[in-house]
């Protein structure tokens, strides 16, 4: 099974290490914004070895950094150039019961399909409540049809429930992607996740 199906976390970590940003904070990143790089405050939640941290660090923001493995802050704070450590905000807590403060861009890729779906909805309040109006989330939610939909602990939605998600948000990228291929190590999986940027009204 794969690391992340499992949450072999440290295995994923490893995996990750010097790949890209994910292409919706790349994305994100493009829409103009009249606030200087160095007014504007992201969150990253699960933020994992941190590529997208460190993306956001490269250019200037100020980031509050935030996963609950104690692995991945230490792989992120190894990596941050001693220029750009004092715009960081680093801890180890999980997203379900951290709190984190107003921001002008919630980052979240890959994660939040690993919230438990009890606690799925407060978490949800939680980010929007906190994205400032104008502000920007990025992030990836698994649909239905997704290989591990029917794994208990995990959170999957229907496309109809990102109406109701973003209900308060103008979507700036939506796309669906659905295909068969394999994991970070190999293993077969149907894949069927949503890429989303949205603006807070």
């Amino acid at each position: 099974m794969d690391f992340a199906a499992r949450r072999d976390w440290p295995g994923y970590f490893r995996t990750m290490l010097g790949k890209p940003p994910r292409e919706t904070l790349v994305r994100a990143l493009e829409i103009p914004d009249r606030r200087p790089a160095g007014e504007r405050l992201a969150v990253d939640l699960a933020c994992g070895e941190g590529r997208d941290t460190l993306e956001l660090l490269r250019r200037g923001w100020r980031v509050v950094a935030l996963d609950g493995h104690p692995m991945a802050i230490e792989l992120l704070t190894s990596r941050v150039p001693p220029d750009q450590a004092p715009l960081l905000t680093a801890r180890v807590e999980p997203f379900e019961a951290s709190a984190w403060p107003r921001c002008r861009l919630l980052n979240c890729s890959f994660a939040l399909p690993f919230c438990e779906p009890r606690e799925f909805p407060g978490l949800w309040r939680r980010i929007a409540d906190s994205i400032e109006p104008g502000g920007l989330f990025a992030g990836q939610l698994f649909g239905d049809r997704d290989s591990w939909a029917g794994l208990p602990d995990r959170t999957h939605h229907r496309r109809g429930d990102l109406d109701g998600l973003f209900a308060g948000f103008l979507i700036e990228q939506l796309i669906e992607e659905e295909r068969d291929d394999v994991t970070v190590e190999g293993e077969p999986k149907h894949w069927h996740v949503f890429h989303v940027v949205a603006r807070k009204r």
